[in-house]
């Protein structure tokens, strides 16, 4: 193999201030032969010249043993001293690797490339990173985005590895080992069984934070194994609006808990842990939460009563002076400032308050945490009472006097400390300042010192709050396991999560410290040996040639400190004895710690003699012994504890008895233990007192506990780093990083991993990667991928020692990677080459023949040029000579025409004068004839009229004298006596004829009598309907029994009776006139009506071939209507006319003046209701009256006409349940007449709707259950009658029961009717559903319509079968019907949501499983197919080589699903509103689906995924335009940005604001994962790290509308808006021929 450290090989250069720097090497000066200086020089990659360098000269040999040891370079553990010697630099990773998310993977295994690449992520926003078994997570010290439920849920049920490192992917690996276990304890070798998560990392790190995401994803997540309904359960039982159980909200409510007495703020973590915790999470063998375990380490007892600078005491102090209600805080005498404290002042004013913390939020929370874990408001007092004392505690004051310690008896504090205690002031002073020992004769009291007595006053305060604190756990853990524990009862599996302190090494390094680093000494012996035997059996598994892999193991470290006479052992012992002391201890460690094993763990500083310094795994640690016996003592004097256990604080003794009973349990459980192990002997003297247990011995007895629990369970480790000192978010300091991941065993890991195979590929991913280093020559569709993998790599790697096959996959030594990488490149860049040849060839091919092509084009364009030109001028010498020609002819004709035209202008105005004068002389002579005649006429005329005028008066004399003689003879003739005589006769004659007339007019008045006499009595019959003209009979029958009347009376009664008379001939002229019209309109309306019915049959007819007729059979039903109407008024008013022709015409009824309307049928109930205009709604169809008996032909003709402008002023429809009694004869479903309904068919309704039993069962069960639905189809849909002829039955059989007043029965009917409807679409799952759902969706609708139609009515005061009840009746069923409609409408309403949920519902589920593999897994744009690791792409290139797995469902299902609910919307008469809202929702689920699963997938982010994504969208796109739903694409567009966003450049900082503005609705946090995950083609030059800190700079961490994935409601389905009622026009009676309903269709034909 070449040498790795050629020209242009990358490489590390060390740095003061980064650490590592990226570098090439320029040139390589080597000696030809032999041995010799090699000279290597490397160029600065910051340096774009290449002028900055760096010369490296080493022994040739070191050169050689690079090319041939497996390392390489890269596994060494190169530090960032000065390179050289025999130090080479270390290699830098293949670009596809430098930011890889497992760091097992790289193939360049060293520090600067573990560093670049933890680095190269966080720069990234991205945190997390896998390195083997081990996640490494650094602190970003700003809130994330990634923790969301929808992050939760997409983690669930994936594998580790399929996503981005997350905590939640190590949950979920914990979770599914847990479920694959047998539940009996342990593990097995695939790791299933009871599980383990550490969490590591030392203060401000973030562990406390981590474990409590992990407990919330545990409390959070559904199992994926299990039903819907199975997890529906959390929602159902938890009770809660996030869905959580009563035991996963306590488990929650335990951290805020533990972190309130636990956690303090450190100069290194605002919220740092002071203990270490062990939670079991227990599972039942459903795997569900039953309760929880807490165990806690080492909680860190000095920081009670001292803080460093900067630092604070434990929360809950903060909390309760912040928090607590001013009255409280009276009541403990406890004041807001901290400072007035001691044991709160040691961290000084800057130690408080904590940026961003709210103290007295934190209390409330910490309050209802506490509630949550079943602890009463009254307990929680009686907590803060302790703390209140031991704040008081702290202040009493100690002072010395000589040699003794003096407390003053008025101290106020130790007044407030001993009350609230419950302890004697004075015996609790006395043994503060004294101290008592106990001989085998007597007892002596010596007094104190003042610092002795303030160690003594502290050691109480540190016991009272220990034995708080481990009483708190012990309530949680109560709360936690259920009442009895029945939670522990049901437990079979658990999953413990470890939160324990990291590796610590300050400037000065107590107690606290070794135990800290000694536990991390336990557990990094138990990860590393974990994962050797990882490594080890995945070898074992591949069945591939190994040797054993030594490393280096840190037992000896162990038995220093807990071996026999170790550490521990000379602690406890010096800690036991009076006098002991630490310098006593550390001399006994100097003497007895000096074996040779010892010494090189172990050491003595030089200059210290009081310390001690350990070689640890990650660094050597020097401590200093102050302290170390006090703090392993950790007592009280007994004379306190006597006390505290008699205190009159009955809260306090149950705290102390709870902890002492816990810390007696321990101690006899371990001497349990050690009789048993010791075995038979001498037995203890009786009555020997037992020793009380250390401090240490109970830690270590804890840390073995522990160990055994990680020994029996499945490990995951966490390892949290802290990227810098500052806090600051994403900003990384690489010195503490690097020492951190020495420390945190990350660095360990890797070099366990490289001492053997630490890359590994399966075979398709290695084919698909490397299938370019064998010429396709000698490919074999028979041989497989291990057989072409095996071939590349005897190609490419003759060495065999650098990689072994195994069942399944390749593993490679360390650096072999890279080099298969560079080979890539080159054969790639050869193949690239050839093509760019044949390129080049073909295009200068092209050019050449374009050339010559030209050439040949110019050559004949310029020859057609010259030709042109000859026969221009040819043209030019023709065209002169016929111009000429034209213009000589011209000019003669021209000539020739000025000459005519003047010699014809002068002869026309020769001509012109002479007519003219003739035409003068003609005038003339007319003009005097015409003057002639006139004059001649006037005197004719003149001697006519004056020859009359004597004529006339001629006549004139000669008749006045004859006028004159007649005159005389006149005179004359009346003088005689005889004329006389004449005029007597004649008057007698007159006499005798008044007399005649005077007989005849008494017989006459006679007659009058008796017409009068008849009236009388015609008047006295219609006394009841008239007043007035009962009264006015009256009256003139009074005058006409008077036996005489006067003369002048007598005469007026005359005029009047002739008046009448008159009156009455005329009024029944009128009549008359008026029958004669009525009768010849009458024929013509029933004429019309006959052909209006043919009409209306023609139409019935032609409905079953064309729907779009049914706007036309509306428009002439309604013209049919009108036409009866009016053919009714017509024969109202003969009907009123004939009743009146023999008297008067009166004013109409309904104008009397009593205001009354006396009409037939019609009571007063009725009349009272009057229809409310404003309270019901327009409909289109109305077709019959206003109510029952409500006529027109019982109305007057004013009535009728009212009547009718207010139905043109407000065309309202009737209810359909209240038929008219009109002349509209009822019709069938074809619109023919049918017969009169008589009594006997009435009846028979009525025992048709009282056989329960049988309406039942033909509705029930024909018309539901085994009913046969149309299939839906948009070329010949089905007619309306087809699809909603249920709802018309069932609304039909309602109305017929309200009708004959069966309002219990009807409601028993609609309650089966609805639940068997439900019941009935809830049997279907799956795609079944569709049809049942939607065609029973419509009909639910149309029955709500028809309800909605009956509760308008109702609030008129419509109802069916009122008007023939009595009114005590009517008002109890009319409040029976009321509220029997107002439930029903109720119903049917959560009935049609519940039909609609329940499809959706399927619908969802369906469409959600196609999503991911149609939309984002299927590639169907031909020319763009790109792979996405699993080797699909290399399948197709090699038929037959490996299974071409297609995905599970392309975007022809998704379109087909659509299309089939769209066609049994559009089919089945949904309205519009509803269609538009599931096509919304399904296309929202599309999105939502499909951008979380392309954000979370890193393979799928690049250009050619993206435009096969668009082509999908592009359908869908189509789809909605041509289903005329555009706006359905607006739940697509975070989709369809992403795709823009992956196919944009991202080059530059403008490509980036181009981007930003193109893809305006995605969030910065989802921009930038999609940038950080682009993955790069081979040709495409990677993104800039500039480029993307830039755009992890635009994510804001506060801004709360920022969510990384959006929410899928695959498990919802939204609001669902009930459309408008619709119009209901009329119930349908139809029943399909072949439905088996006998009773309902004898039903429907009798109604009808």
């Amino acid at each position: 193999m070449a040498s790795p450290y050629a020209k242009g090989t990358r490489v590390w250069l060390p740095d003061t201030i980064t650490g590592w720097v990226p570098g090439t090497v320029s040139s390589l000066d080597a000696p030809s032969e032999g041995e010799g200086e090699v000279t290597l020089v490397v160029s600065y990659d910051s340096d774009p010249t290449g002028a900055t360098t760096k010369t490296l000269t080493f022994p040739s040999s070191v050169l050689q043993a690079a090319s041939t040891d497996s390392g390489v370079g890269s596994t060494q553990s190169t530090t960032s001293a000065s390179l050289g010697g025999d130090q080479l630099p270390p290699l830098r990773n293949p670009p596809l690797l430098e930011s890889s998310e497992d760091l097992a993977s790289l193939s360049n295994l060293n520090e600067p490339s573990v560093l670049h690449a933890i680095a190269t992520r966080y720069h990234r926003h991205l945190p997390y990173t896998y390195s083997g078994i081990v996640l490494v997570a650094l602190n970003p010290f700003s809130p994330l985005s990634i923790y969301g439920p929808e992050i939760i849920q997409a983690y669930s049920g994936r594998k580790k590895g399929e996503l981005e490192p997350h905590l939640f992917a190590i949950a979920e690996e914990a979770l599914d080992c847990m479920r694959r276990g047998s539940g009996g304890g342990g593990t097995d070798p695939t790791g299933a069984g009871d599980q383990t998560i550490v969490v590591s990392g030392e203060s401000g790190a973030g562990k406390t934070v981590s474990a409590k995401f992990i407990l919330r994803y545990f409390a959070s997540v559904d199992d994926p194994s299990k039903s819907e309904a199975s997890n529906g359960r959390r929602r159902e039982v938890g009770g809660d609006d996030d869905g959580m159980s009563e035991v996963e909200r306590q488990i929650l409510a335990s951290n805020p808990i533990m972190e309130a007495f636990g956690n303090a703020k450190t100069t290194r973590n605002d919220n740092s842990s002071r203990f270490g915790k062990y939670i079991e999470i227990l599972f039942d063998g459903r795997h569900e939460i039953v309760g929880a375990r807490i165990r806690t380490y080492l909680l860190e007892r000095s920081r009670l009563v001292y803080q460093p600078e900067s630092e604070r005491n434990y929360h809950i102090f903060y909390q309760l002076l912040a928090g607590a209600p001013s009255k409280e805080r009276k009541d403990l005498s406890l004041s807001s400032n901290h400072s007035d404290f001691a044991y709160m002042a040691g961290g000084g004013p800057s130690s408080t308050p904590i940026p961003g913390v709210d103290d007295a939020k934190e209390f409330r929370d910490t309050q209802t945490a506490l509630s949550t874990v079943g602890i009463s408001v009254e307990r929680q007092w009686h907590i803060f009472r302790l703390l209140a004392a031991l704040l008081h505690l702290g202040n009493i004051r100690i002072t010395q006097a000589r040699t003794d310690a003096v407390l003053s008896d008025d101290d106020p504090a130790l007044a407030l400390a001993t009350n609230l205690l419950g302890l004697p002031a004075a015996d609790f002073k006395k043994w503060t300042v004294k101290k008592q020992l106990v001989t085998r004769s007597e007892k002596i009291v010596t007094s104190l010192g003042s610092a002795q007595a303030m160690v003594v006053r502290d050691s109480v305060a540190k016991f009272v709050y220990t034995c708080l604190f481990n009483w708190l756990v012990g309530v949680v853990n109560e709360s936690l396991l259920g009442e009895g524990g029945e939670g522990a009862k049901k437990a079979t599996k658990f999953i413990g999560v470890l939160d324990i302190y990291g590796f610590e090494h300050f400037k000065k390094n107590s107690f606290e410290q070794f135990c800290i680093n000694w536990a991390n000494e336990k557990l990094q012996q138990e990860f590393n040996a974990h994962v050797f035997k990882l490594e080890q059996e995945e070898y074992v598994r591949e069945e591939i040639n190994w040797t054993f892999i030594e490393f280096a193991d840190n037992q000896a470290c162990i038995d220093v400190i807990e071996g026999k006479m170790g550490i521990l052992t000379l602690l406890d012992e010096e800690s036991r004895l009076p006098a002991g002391a630490d310098a006593s201890f550390a001399n006994k460690l100097h003497q007895q710690l000096t074996k040779p094993e010892q010494k090189a763990v172990f050491k003595k500083p030089r200059f210290n003699q009081n310390a001690f310094t350990i070689t640890h795994y990650a660094h050597d640690v020097t401590y200093d012994v102050d302290g170390f016996i006090d703090k392993n003592r950790d007592t009280v004097p007994d004379e306190h504890l006597a006390l505290l256990q008699n205190s009159s604080n009955e809260f306090l003794r149950e705290v102390l008895d709870a902890a002492l009973a816990a810390a007696t349990a321990k101690a006899n459980g371990e001497q349990a233990q050690k009789a048993a192990a010791a075995g038979p002997g001498p037995a203890k003297r009786a009555g020997a007192a037992a020793k009380k247990p250390t401090l240490g011995s109970i830690f270590k007895h804890s840390l073995i506990s522990l160990m055994d629990t990680i020994n029996n369970t499945n490990v995951h480790y966490i390892r949290c780093i802290k990227p810098n000192e500052m806090k600051k978010a994403w900003e990384l300091d690489p010195q503490q990083v690097l020492s951190q991941l020495r420390a945190c065993g990350v660095l360990e890991t890797i070099r366990i991993s490289c001492a053997g195979y630490p890359s590994r590929w399966t075979f398709a991913e290695f084919g698909e990667r490397y299938y370019m280093l064998v010429n396709s020559k000698e490919w074999s569709a028979d041989m497989g991928y291990k057989g072409l993998c095996s071939l590349i790599l005897q190609k490419t790697l003759k060495d065999e020692d650098k990689y072994q096959m195994g069942l399944t996959k390749i593993f490679f030594r360390a650096g072999m990677l890279a080099f298969l990488e560079s080979l890539r490149t080159a054969r790639l860049n050869e193949l690239v080459t050839l093509v760019q040849k044949n390129i080049r060839r073909r295009i200068a091919y092209k050019q050449y023949q374009a050339t010559r092509k030209s050439t040949i084009k110019i050559q004949s364009w310029w020859r057609g040029i010259l030709a042109r030109r000859y026969v221009e001028e040819k043209k030019r010498e023709t065209a002169a000579t016929k111009i000429q020609s034209i213009a000589r002819g011209f000019l003669a004709r021209r000539n020739l025409t000025q000459a005519r035209e003047a010699v014809v202008k002068i002869q026309s105005v020769v001509r012109g004068h002479q007519a003219r004068k003739r035409a003068l002389e003609e005038r003339t002579s007319s003009a005097v004839l015409r003057l002639q005649s006139l004059f001649r006429g006037l005197a004719v005329r003149k001697q006519y009229l004056a020859h009359i005028r004597k004529v006339v008066l001629m006549q004139s004399q000669w008749r006045r004298k004859l006028a004159i003689r007649e005159l005389r003879g006149l005179k004359a003739e009346a003088k005689s006596a005889s004329k006389f005589k004449e005029i007597s006769y004649q008057l007698e004659n007159k006499v005798v004829e008044l007399t005649q007339t005077l007989q005849k007019r008494t017989a006459d008045n006679k007659e009058l009598n008796s017409k009068v006499k008849a009236l009388e009595r015609q008047i006295e019959s219609w006394q009841g309907k008239h007043e007035e003209a009962v009264s006015k009979s009256k009256s003139l029958e009074g005058e006409l029994a008077k036996p005489t009347v006067p003369q002048s009376h007598f005469e007026e009664i005359m005029a009047a009776k002739a008046e009448t008379d008159a009156q009455l001939r005329d009024a029944v002229k009128r009549v008359t006139d008026q029958e004669k019209e009525i009768v010849k309109l009458t024929e013509e309306l029933q004429i019309q009506a006959q052909e209006m019915e043919e009409k209306e049959v023609s139409i019935q007819a032609a409905v079953a071939r064309s729907t779009d007729d049914q706007s036309t059979i509306a428009g002439l039903r309604a013209e049919l209507a009108a036409t009866k109407e009016q053919i009714s008024r017509n024969n109202t008013l003969n009907a009123l006319t004939k009743n009146e022709r023999q008297r008067d015409a009166p004013p109409s009824p309904t104008f009397a003046t009593n205001g009354l309307r006396q009409l037939e049928n019609f009571g007063i109930a009725g009349g009272d209701r009057q229809p409310s205009n404003s309270r019901r709604r327009n409909r289109r169809h109305s077709t019959t009256g206003t109510g029952p008996n409500f006529h027109a032909r019982n109305l007057s003709q004013e009535e009728v006409q009212a009547i009718k402008k207010t139905q043109h002023s407000n065309p309202r429809a009737v209810s359909v349940m209240f038929p008219s009694n009109g002349a509209t004869r009822p019709r069938d479903s074809s619109g023919l007449p049918l017969p009169p309904v008589s009594d006997n068919a009435s009846d028979e309704i009525f025992r048709l709707l009282e056989d329960e039993e049988g309406l039942d069962d033909d509705v029930l069960k024909g018309l539901i259950a085994n009913l046969k639905i149309p299939q839906p189809s948009l070329h010949n849909p089905p007619m309306a009658k087809e699809v909603i002829f249920p709802a018309h039955l069932i609304s039909l059989i309602s109305n017929e029961m309200w009708k004959r007043g069966m309002i219990p029965e009807s409601e028993r009917f609609l309650a089966n009717i609805m639940q068997a409807i439900q019941q009935h679409v809830l049997s279907f799952k799956g795609e079944d559903v569709v049809i049942p759902g939607i065609f029973w969706l419509s009909n639910v609708q149309e029955i709500l319509s028809f309800i909605c139609v009956a509760e308008n009515d109702a609030a008129q005061g419509f109802g069916p079968g009122f008007d023939q009840t009595s009114e005590r009746d009517m008002d109890e069923s009319w409040e029976a019907y009321e509220r029997l409609v107002g439930i029903v409408k109720h119903d049917l309403d959560s009935l049609e949501y519940n039909i609609y949920y329940s499809w959706m519902l399927e619908v969802k589920k369906k469409l959600s499983k196609m999503i991911i593999p149609a939309l984002i897994e299927s590639q169907s744009l031909p020319g763009f197919i790109t792979s996405d690791g699993s080797g699909r792409m290399f399948s197709r290139m090699l038929s037959g080589m490996g299974s071409n797995t297609q995905p599970t469902a392309t975007m022809d299902d998704i379109l087909n699903l659509l299309n089939k609910v769209w066609k049994c919307l559009k089919s089945y008469y949904m309205e519009e509103s509803v269609m538009q809202q599931v096509v919304t929702e399904l296309l929202k689920l599309i999105g939502q689906i499909a951008f979380n699963d392309l954000i979370m997938r890193r393979n799928f982010c690049s250009w050619k995924r993206a435009m096969q994504i668009q082509y999908n969208i592009t359908r869908i796109e189509e789809w909605c335009k041509s289903h005329d739903m555009p706006e359905g694409l607006l739940q697509l567009e975070h989709l369809m940005q992403a795709t823009k966003l992956l196919q944009l450049k991202k080059a530059t900082m403008g490509d980036i604001e181009i981007l930003f503005d193109v893809c305006w609705i995605l969030s910065p946090s989802q921009i930038q994962k999609l940038i950080s995950q682009y993955h790069n083609a081979d040709y495409e030059a990677p993104i800039s790290n500039e480029i993307l800190k830039a755009v992890a700079a635009r994510v804001k961490p506060d801004d709360k509308s920022d969510h990384l994935l959006l929410t899928p409601e695959t498990e919802e389905v939204g609001p669902y808006q009930l459309p408008p009622p619709r119009e209901i026009a009329g119930l349908e009676t139809y029943v399909p021929a072949w439905l088996n309903v006998p009773v309902v269709r004898r039903l429907a034909t009798f109604v009808a």
